[in-house]
């Protein structure tokens, strides 16, 4: 579908960009051509991904350490990106979410999510554009949401909110910084299954296997998918294109909402299985970080 060399001289921030999605997304970046460089809080991770990615396919891809919660830290590792040449592109990628009955919710667990996807996702999107915009560089801007920005969803309302709040801030900045050159989009995909998300969003469920009993196209998206929008959405093709919020999900937040309605029917038990099954993940995710 694309050119070799497409992203050629570009130069991309992935947040998130060690494991999952972010990767998948740096990966295609890479092979286009872009020069990459993503962050994440295990350094480790990303240090690995680096080194993965360059071996696959060349180039070159610069890790970082950063809690983009941590707004000092954010900005100092993008003056040090922007110390050796400015970026062209930003992808928010860095998310967190989990499961819950609001009702049990804890602030430290409403804060988890906030924090990183409202609070960082901000963070990271000031540094970068303020830079361009005192440089008098154009820039471009493409965010990971969720369907439910439109229609909000039970169970997961940190996110729900959070990712409102994305929606809201790619907008109001594609309308105040268009003048700039600096256009802003969001992905808001369904179901593309990774090991986090299935560990804290559908604990106990085979992957996928909801979703593709509910799909209209009878089945989840794949990384590809995801790689082929963000790529367009980067490259140039329509520049036009600002403060949309697209998304990428065979149709299901159409037909049946794109949320987690469905666990209304849930039992006290499920639940618990559920709490058990998250903190099983974050205490083994806490012993891999050391």
């Amino acid at each position: 579908m694309f050119k070799d060399n497409l992203l050629l001289g570009r130069r991309i921030l992935v947040t998130g960009g060690g494991t999952g999605l972010g990767k998948a997304m740096a990966a295609r970046f890479l092979q286009l051509g872009a020069d990459i460089h993503i962050c994440g809080r295990r350094k480790i991770v990303c240090d690995e991904t680096a080194t993965e990615l360059m071996d696959l396919y060349g180039g070159r891809v610069t890790s970082h350490g950063v809690d983009i919660r941590n707004q000092p830290a954010v900005d100092e590792m993008v003056e040090n990106i922007f110390h050796e040449g400015p970026l062209t592109d930003l992808v928010n990628n860095a998310a967190g979410n989990f499961i819950s009955r609001t009702e049990e919710l804890s602030p430290r667990g409403f804060d988890a999510v906030a924090n990183i996807v409202m609070h960082g996702t901000f963070h990271v999107t000031h540094a970068v554009g303020r830079r361009w915009i005192a440089a008098k560089l154009p820039g471009n801007v493409v965010s990971i949401t969720v369907t439910w920005v439109r229609n909000g969803s039970p169970y997961v309302v940190p996110s729900a909110m959070s990712k409102s709040a994305i929606h809201a801030m790619t907008m109001s900045l594609a309308t105040e910084w268009g003048r700039y050159g600096i256009r802003l989009n969001t992905i808001a995909p369904g179901e593309i299954p990774t090991e986090g998300m299935s560990k804290r969003i559908k604990p106990g469920d085979e992957a996928g296997a909801r979703t593709k009993a509910m799909n209209p196209m009878g089945r989840v998206g794949t990384m590809e998918e995801l790689q082929n929008l963000a790529v367009f959405l980067i490259s140039g093709g329509c520049d036009w294109i600002n403060g949309e919020t697209i998304a990428m999900d065979g149709g299901q937040a159409l037909a049946m909402g794109g949320n987690f309605y469905q666990l209304r029917d849930w039992s006290d038990d499920d639940w618990a299985k559920a709490r058990e099954s998250i903190k099983a993940q974050n205490e083994k995710d806490k012993a891999q970080r050391g």
